[in-house]
């Protein structure tokens, strides 16, 4: 498939602002402004969010056109994410892309924001399909069966909490700061992760729940700080090497119980999660034992960012799959 043309990514559906610019299906920038405003929370405030975009999403755009030596007048279409996320943070990217649509009379994209956490993985990698994709994120849990980029089925989602809600929950029991994936994943290191235990809560399906492992966390710390005051100074490392190798373990059982369901050709790891390195190292494994093709995207493409926007628009382009600008649709997830 053929990219030729030049397209603008813009994704504002969390707390980071982004925008890149794709030529010919190369990423020629990948700009974002991160929110530090949400860390004193311990989780984001969509309120606060949306105002950051407001501020953000201007020069954020300004930068990946200069980073990629384009002017507007260069872009054949706007690429921007319409869904899901938080309604006022989509709604700043959707009103900012539907304005220069207008302004610049060029076609206007609307993606989904899951479907270019999948596609990230084009960028890089010539993908054998079908592969299975688990997508791990903030907000979402998925197992997806990916035919094509234009054909992509859910075969295992969340019952209730995301991965990165388990690891930003955790961390929030434990008192250690927002965001929680990255700060349990660096104190791990220094752990044993077969000194606790968590239980995986019992799924019959595909499906997955991490409800179950964060109410046995906080009982466990109950208990144990009850006994010891000292216990979670003293044991940090170790609770959370053990904390996360469940949540590891959790995607991974089903991820096997996926392949061995489906007999996929390849398989995908994609979404902010991905960024974790023992689930990295598991996932390679896995790869391994079953002797099968795997693809992560670099880091820069896993935790939401516009180059995937922008691969996922130029995917759409070529099929003509614009926007009516009256007819601009969201969804929150």
């Amino acid at each position: 498939m053929s990219h030729n043309s030049t397209i603008l990514g813009i994704e504002s559906s969390c707390d980071d602002t982004a925008a890149a610019v794709i030529h010919n299906g190369v990423i020629l920038s990948n700009v974002m402004a991160t929110q530090d405003v949400h860390r004193k929370y311990g989780g984001v405030v969509p309120e606060l969010a949306s105002r950051a975009h407001q501020s953000n999403i201007i020069p954020v755009i300004d930068e990946a056109l200069k980073i990629a030596n384009m002017s507007l007048q260069n872009i054949d279409a706007i690429a921007v994410t319409q869904g899901p996320g938080l309604m006022g943070s989509l709604i700043v990217g959707l009103n900012t892309a539907k304005g220069l649509s207008i302004a610049l009379n060029k076609p206007l994209i609307g993606v989904n924001h899951l479907q270019a956490h999948v596609a990230a993985l084009f960028i890089d990698h010539q993908v054998e399909f079908p592969m299975l994709c688990l997508l791990v994120s903030g907000g979402h849990t998925q197992l997806i069966m990916v035919e094509s980029f234009d054909q992509m089925n859910i075969v295992g989602n969340t019952i209730d909490d995301a991965v990165g809600e388990a690891f930003d929950k955790g961390a929030k029991l434990m008192n250690l700061g927002y965001p929680g994936g990255p700060i349990i994943s660096k104190l791990a290191e220094n752990g044993n992760p077969n000194t606790y235990s968590f239980p995986d809560s019992q799924t019959s399906n595909l499906d997955f729940s991490f409800s179950g492992i964060k109410t046995s966390l906080l009982y466990f710390l109950r208990k144990q700080i009850e006994t010891d005051p000292q216990f979670l100074e003293q044991e940090i490392s170790s609770v959370c090497a053990s904390y996360q190798k469940c949540l590891i373990d959790m995607l991974c059982k089903r991820l096997t119980k996926g392949i061995k369901q489906f007999n996929p050709k390849s398989i995908g790891l994609v979404g902010g999660v991905s960024a974790n390195q023992p689930l990295r190292a598991e996932f390679a494994k896995i790869a391994l034992k079953y002797n099968i093709p795997s693809y992560i995207p670099k880091f820069e493409y896993c935790t939401d960012n516009a180059a995937m926007i922008a691969i996922a628009g130029s995917f759409l382009h070529q099929t003509d799959r614009h926007l009516k600008i009256s007819d601009l649709p969201y969804t929150r997830s």
